[in-house]
């Protein structure tokens, strides 16, 4: 997560998101070292800068 991110700029959409997309990488990392968790890592990262864009325009 981005440094000036709080857990409560997030909406509870995202906040929802964000914890499904976790699971599932706790699941795919589950399966083995070698899988690839870039597409989720990335799905994360949009959310991120999203509320992060919704903070700054505060």
């Amino acid at each position: 997560m981005a440094d000036d991110l709080t857990f409560s700029d997030f909406t509870a959409a995202e906040k929802l998101r964000v914890a499904a997309l976790v699971a599932r990488m706790a699941k795919r990392g589950a399966a083995g070292p070698d899988v690839d968790l870039s597409d989720l890592k990335r799905r994360v990262e949009r959310i991120e800068k999203q509320a992060m864009r919704r903070k700054q325009s505060k």
